[in-house]
């Protein structure tokens, strides 16, 4: 019997985007166990705390795990490949939305697999429905009034729209 193959799927999600989501489906069916790593990232001044991010983007998980995706939602602190050896991974899921993308992500893999040979690194492209969708433009529609339902779920939504009221009658004060 082989090891069960895991794979990592790291991300500040703030939000957690349906782009996000797509990204994760598709992991979690070509591995046998996909853990999302949400990371601390304090130097991107995140919107949601940590745990705020892992409670939304665990409840995000409930259709996928109702189809049978093992997920497990955890966040993380450390270097990546540190995180994804802690976990078991031998693999890395990087989405990539355009070619933009590519360079950095392509430095970030040769990069860990410098570090851990072991470990291999994965590109899934954004599917064309979803290839647009940044959390920071995201959040930036959000603070601005616009409607952000068809981004994200409507836990997520939700969610915004409470930071969002709450930020605006803080500064009314």
């Amino acid at each position: 019997m082989t090891a069960p193959r895991v794979g990592v799927y790291p991300g500040t999600f703030d939000p957690i985007t349906k782009g996000h989501l797509d990204i994760i489906t598709r992991a979690a069916a070509v591995v046998d166990k996909l853990v999302v790593a949400v990371a601390t990232n304090g130097g991107k001044d995140p919107l949601f705390s940590v745990d705020e991010r892992v409670a939304m983007v665990d409840a995000d998980m409930a259709d996928l795990r109702a189809t049978g995706g093992v997920v497990e939602v955890r966040a993380f602190d450390n270097l990546l490949i540190h995180f994804a050896r802690q976990v078991g991974a031998t693999v890395i899921v990087r989405g990539l939305r355009a070619v933009s993308d590519f360079e950095y992500e392509f430095q970030m893999a040769t990069m860990n697999a410098r570090l851990d040979s072991g470990i291999e690194t994965i590109f899934l492209t954004a599917s064309e429905r979803q290839q647009f969708i940044a959390s920071r433009l995201v959040k930036e529609i959000g603070r601005l009034g616009g409607d952000v339902s068809g981004f994200v779920s409507p836990r997520v939504a939700e969610r915004l729209r409470e930071r969002f009221a709450a930020e605006a009658g803080a500064a009314k004060r």
